[in-house]
């Protein structure tokens, strides 16, 4: 690791991937010194549903918080990109508590959400981002600001899990999961001593060379985490990349499987004998397969050519933020053999604003 450190293509990116434990450390500390999870728990709308709104990698963030609020709290949520609530109003559930995700607070869609939600719809919005005076803090009601988490590269990589592990956290309180809220504490120290096997691992694939095609796959609060892999590929790298939920890619999309199609399996354990069975498949069809996993059997092994075993002894939805790990480290280091700069991708800025937008 300590090239790509001392290298300065790609370096704000990959020391921001290194810093995501520590990262994750410091706003839960902050936000447990400020008492602000428990006191947004005890103010926010109850016996609703919770709508998550966000654009790019914080829709994709969206997804696995709602899958996770569910989980945690038993309260129905589910996720909306914020044009959707500006282009198709009536997808929006009336009641609802809206949260709407922006890393850096400017967002346009966003801030044109969370605008239209308090001054049309009367919704009392919360808002989570790593900026600090930004336009989103001051049409939302309510914010949570996770400074630690900001970025100086385009793509989100810390910011992502940082939020999204806060907003766990949040379901956690809501929920009375201790376990979750404890669990999560230790989460840093546990995935930091896990960071040089996965690079390993990644570092490994890598260099056996790029594919024609990037599948990343998973259910339920991965299904997020497999779409903000394949993001992270398809933004560093250049590459075309897709994402499915597990079993939903036998129902058509395997056709593309080939020897140049490399498929991710983020593997839950509450699907897993499912997940693993279409894992079997794509192996029996030809196509190289790359397993996140906490825990690998011996099908799992078969089966996959390359494998990070996460080994964690949390919950499982808490294993979201570490199984994001892999797909970022795959984005950057397919980019660097590339000879492309993960730090500047391609036609992308750090703040997507719409022309017009103030």
């Amino acid at each position: 690791m300590s090239a790509e450190l001392h290298s300065k293509i790609g370096a704000y990116t990959i020391a921001e991937i290194l810093s995501e434990p520590a990262t994750w450390k410091a706003c839960l500390r902050r936000v447990e010194e400020t008492g602000e999870l428990r006191s947004l728990s005890s103010k926010l709308l109850r016996d609703v549903e919770w709508v998550f709104i966000g654009c790019g990698s914080s829709f994709y963030l969206a997804q696995a918080a709602a899958a996770s609020w569910s989980i945690l709290t038993g309260e129905k949520a589910r996720a909306i990109p914020a044009s959707e609530i500006m282009l198709f109003p009536q997808s929006l559930p009336i009641p609802c508590q809206p949260v709407v995700i922006s890393r850096s607070g400017y967002t346009s869609e966003a801030v044109e959400a969370a605008e239209y939600l308090e001054r049309t719809k009367n919704l009392h919005t919360l808002a989570i981002t790593c900026g600090q005076d930004t336009p989103i803090q001051k049409v939302s009601s309510r914010c949570i600001v996770l400074r630690d988490a900001d970025e100086k590269s385009t793509v989100m990589t810390r910011s992502f899990t940082s939020m999204l592990l806060v907003l766990q956290c949040l379901a956690a309180v809501r929920g009375n999961r201790g376990d979750f809220l404890e669990a999560a504490g230790k989460l840093s120290e546990q995935v930091s001593a896990r960071f040089d096997g996965i690079h390993d691992v990644v570092k490994a694939l890598v260099q056996r060379g790029t594919f024609a095609d990037y599948v990343f796959l998973g259910q339920g609060p991965f299904f997020g985490v497999a779409q903000e892999s394949m993001l992270k590929v398809k933004e560093m790298s250049c590459s075309y990349a897709q994402s499915f939920h597990t079993l939903e890619f036998r129902h058509g999309p395997k056709a593309i499987v080939s020897s140049e199609t490399l498929v991710t399996f983020i593997l839950s354990e509450s699907g897993f004998e499912a997940e693993v069975a279409v894992l079997e498949e794509i192996k029996k069809l030809g196509g190289a397969t790359f397993v996140v996993a906490n825990t690998a059997n011996a099908a799992v092994r078969r089966s996959a050519d390359y494998l990070v075993e996460l080994g964690l002894n949390v919950p499982e939805v808490a294993r979201s933020v570490a199984s994001i790990v892999p797909g970022q480290l795959l984005g950057f280091y397919t980019g660097l053999k590339k000879g492309l700069n993960p730090d500047e991708p391609r036609n992308l800025s750090r703040v997507v604003m719409l022309e017009g937008a103030e």
